[in-house]
C-alpha cells in the first residue's frame, strides 16, 4: 500500500487550544504523524512518497473562495499586531447575533470558526494546503489503478465545513479527495468515518447531495464535541434524503457495541454500491485515548481494516484524529495491515 505524506505538518505546532475553561496543549501535535510514519515504514507497509501539488482548484471544488483567502492570509495580518501567539478566535456569531462579515480580523476569524481548537500559527496554511495535496495525491494512485492508499494528512480535515475550520480541522482532506474522485469520472463515492468525533464538516459539505453517501461511528454528540450534529436522525436533506447516517454510541462503548455499529454502516456503504470508498481514519476510539471515550484495543483495528476490504471497493484512507500519541502508529498501521491481509 503506498503511503502519501509531507515534512510540511511540522510547520503546523499550535501552542495551545481552549478546552475546558483553559488553555492546554494542543492535543494535535506534529509527533501523531511522526508515530505513525515511523510504523509504516517499522512493517514495511508499502512505499512512502512525497505529494504532487494539484493547486488550489480541487481545494476550491469543497471551500468557498473567501474562506480560502482568509485563511492563507489570517497569519500575516496577525503579525500586524505585532504579537507572537498563536491566532485563536474569542466570539463567535451566536444564535442570537448577525452572521455578518465583520472586517477585522478578528471577528473574521469568529465567523470562520466554530470553535477554539483550530490555531492559526505561522505554518498552519501551508501544512494545511500540502494535506490536502497529500490527500489528492493518494487519490490519483487510486484513480491510476490502485486498490488502496493511505494519505497521511496532517492536520486533520473532517472537522472543517466549506467555509468554517475548527477541531484541528482547516481543510477537509476526506472531502476533497471524494470530490476529485467524482470530478474523474466516478459517480458514487462513500465516505467511513470511523474517528471518535462526528464528522460534521463532511456531513455538512455533502448534506443535499446523493453522490456521496456519508456513515459516521461516533461518540453521541449529547455528550461529546461537536456537540451540534451527529445524531441519528440527520439523514441528509433534497437530493441527499437517506445518504447520511449517523451511529452515536454512549461513553464506554467498547468493541461489541462498536463493531455492531460498523456492520450497520458498512450495510449502507454496501446497499449503495459506491464506485470507491473514503476513510476517515481516526484512531481516537482507542481505549488510552486522552479526549475519547471508547475502548478499542490495539488488535480490535486489525478486525476493522478486514471488515471494511470485504466491501471489495478501492479504498483511500485519510488519516484524522488519534492522540493516545505513544499507540497512534500501531493502531492506525493495524487497520491498513488488516485490509492488506484480506485482499
Amino acid at each position: 500500500m503506498l503511503t502519501i505524506y509531507s515534512d510540511d505538518h511540522h510547520l503546523h505546532h499550535g501552542r495551545c487550544e481552549l478546552m475546558d475553561g483553559q488553555l492546554m496543549p494542543c492535543f494535535e501535535m506534529p509527533s501523531r504523524a511522526d508515530h505513525v510514519l515511523e510504523r509504516v515504514k517499522a512493517r514495511a507497509l508499502g512505499p512512502v512518497e512525497a505529494p504532487q501539488d494539484f493547486g488550489l482548484a480541487p481545494i476550491l471544488r469543497i471551500h468557498s473562495p473567501a474562506y480560502l483567502e482568509f485563511f492563507k492570509g489570517a497569519w500575516e495580518r496577525w503579525t500586524e499586531f505585532n504579537r507572537d501567539g498563536d491566532l485563536l478566535p474569542y466570539t463567535w456569531p451566536a444564535r442570537t447575533l448577525r452572521t455578518v462579515m465583520p472586517t477585522s480580523l478578528h471577528g473574521q476569524l469568529g465567523y470562520y470558526s466554530f470553535d477554539g481548537g483550530a490555531p492559526i500559527t505561522a505554518g498552519t496554511w501551508q501544512a494545511a494546503y500540502s494535506a490536502a495535496q497529500v490527500a489528492l495525491t493518494a487519490q490519483a494512485d487510486i484513480q491510476r489503478g490502485a486498490r488502496s492508499a493511505f494519505a497521511l494528512c496532517r492536520p486533520p480535515g473532517h472537522h472543517a465545513a466549506g467555509d468554517l475550520m475548527g477541531g484541528y480541522c482547516y481543510l477537509n482532506n476526506a472531502a476533497i479527495a471524494a470530490q476529485a474522485f467524482l470530478d474523474q469520472g466516478h459517480k458514487k463515492v462513500a465516505i467511513l468515518d470511523v474517528d471518535y468525533h462526528h464528522g460534521n464538516g463532511t456531513q455538512s459539505i455533502f448534506y443535499e447531495r446523493s453522490d456521496v453517501l456519508f456513515a459516521s461511528i461516533h461518540g453521541h454528540p449529547e455528550a461529546e464535541f461537536p456537540f451540534f450534529l451527529g445524531y441519528e436522525d440527520e439523514r441528509g436533506e433534497g437530493a441527499g434524503a437517506g445518504f447520511n447516517f449517523n451511529y452515536p454510541l454512549p461513553a464506554g462503548s467498547g468493541w461489541d457495541t462498536w463493531s455492531a455499529a460498523l456492520e450497520q454502516a458498512c450495510g449502507e456503504v454496501q446497499r449503495y454500491d459506491a464506485d470507491v470508498i473514503v476513510v476517515s481514519l481516526g484512531v481516537d476510539t482507542f481505549k488510552d485515548d486522552p479526549i475519547s471515550q471508547f475502548k478499542l484495543d490495539s488488535p480490535d483495528y486489525l478486525a476493522l481494516g478486514k471488515r471494511i476490504a470485504a466491501l471489495g471497493k478501492p479504498t483511500l484512507f485519510v488519516m484524522e484524529g488519534g492522540y493516545a500519541v505513544a499507540e497512534i502508529g500501531i493502531n492506525a498501521v493495524n487497520v491498513l495491515e488488516g485490509f492488506q491481509s484480506a485482499q
